[in-house]
């Protein structure tokens, strides 16, 4: 297993992580097992959004006597009334559900406490004020919560939250195919029918993605597989099917991306997901369906896949694009851009513009044009 760092949180979590909400439909003794079989996996993040007492009991039973080898997400607005999940911010019932939390979860801390679910700018100010985030910030002083979290499946409010500076990482939804659609206050409408005109990732998305990279801010990935819909042509909005190893690889890809957390119902799909980690290039490729997939076309525009592959001056192209996308976001390069840039091995300004690379993108982008704005703009 591979781990990346969480952005400024320091921690060190698994590229594949273990998303809970599937826990409760089995029977409590396999759904433990399940969670310590992807322990011995190397799988070492978990999310707990869920309210349900089942769900956080299976979890806590899970890691008893092995709490350390575990980074939880820990939800604070997801509460259980009469039966009932139900997000709020009433103080009533956030307090004593994110104490159920702890209880059941049989642990004094949590890793990263989410503020729970937010895609609405007037949620977004509401927790951002008192009594929420006060309880949040005393939560974080306490050491109770080790650092601080939101979820969200719009990119605005995203974007909100890594500019404000006081939130650590984020939750957020990432797929090819949400990654076309525009933000969204309803998380429903994600789920409507696509619109075939619609051509490549959202440029809100892919700011999103950049200014996290830019800001230190590191993202976990729900919603990876698109609820299973990618893997059927049938109801895969491409109108061609990815396999979980396929749809893990373009998360990682993706700027701020390190970790990709799945729902599992059995160890088989376990094995499947962390078969990632062995994977052949060939079988991460993820571009070459979607520039051959009869629906929706990224034309022109750089993934970060890699296919450009060799280069005969060995530029590392893909971080070249990383680094330069990021830079002409702002009025002048960013220092940390630029220093991560000048780390580089070799930089754009070794192109020789023999253009090999370019009848390998699949997507037609013009690298050896990119190059040379990139060397223009670093300065080397």
């Amino acid at each position: 297993m591979e781990y990346r760092t969480l952005g400024k949180t320091g921690l060190q979590v698994s590229e594949i992580g273990f998303g809970g909400e599937w826990l409760e439909r089995h029977p409590e003794d396999e759904s433990v097992q399940m969670l310590r079989y992807a322990a011995e996996k190397g799988i070492n993040i978990v999310d707990c959004w869920m309210a349900d007492p089942k769900s956080r009991d299976i979890i806590g039973r899970a890691m008893e006597g092995n709490r350390a080898h575990w980074i939880v997400q820990g939800h604070i607005g997801s509460t259980w009334q009469d039966g009932q999940y139900v997000r709020t911010r009433d103080m009533t019932f956030v307090r004593p559900a994110f104490e159920d939390l702890l209880r059941r979860l049989r642990t004094d801390y949590i890793d990263l406490g989410m503020i729970h679910y937010v895609d609405t700018p007037e949620d977004w100010e509401q927790c951002m004020r008192p009594p929420f985030f006060d309880y949040v910030r005393a939560l974080r002083d306490a050491g109770t919560i080790r650092h601080i979290g939101l979820s969200t499946h719009n990119p605005r409010i995203a974007a909100l939250a890594v500019e404000s500076g006081v939130i650590e990482m984020l939750l957020f939804s990432v797929n090819p195919a949400f990654d076309m659609r525009p933000a969204t206050e309803d998380l429903d409408s994600m789920f409507g029918e696509y619109d075939a005109n619609l051509s490549g990732i959202d440029p809100e998305r892919a700011a999103l993605y950049r200014l996290c990279e830019e800001k230190n801010v590191g993202i976990t990935v729900m919603k990876g597989f698109f609820s299973g819909r990618l893997f059927d042509e049938k109801t895969s909005p491409f109108g061609t099917a990815f396999t979980p190893v396929q749809c893990i690889h373009y998360a990682l890809t993706r700027p701020g991306v390190c970790s990709v957390l799945c729902g599992f119902d059995t160890t088989a799909q376990v094995d499947a997901a962390v078969a990632y980690e062995t994977a052949s290039g060939d079988e991460k490729d993820y571009a070459t369906v979607l520039a051959t997939a009869p629906l929706h076309s990224y034309r022109g525009q750089c993934t970060y896949c890699g296919h450009c592959k060799p280069c005969p001056m060995e530029i590392d192209i893909a971080m070249v694009n990383k680094f330069y996308d990021l830079a002409v976001l702002q009025p002048s390069v960013p220092e940390s851009v630029r220093a991560h840039y000048e780390a580089l091995d070799v930089t754009a300004s070794a192109c020789i513009g023999c253009r090999s690379c370019e009848s390998r993108c699949p997507f037609g982008v013009e690298i050896a044009q990119r190059m040379e704005r990139a060397a223009d703009l670093f300065g080397i």
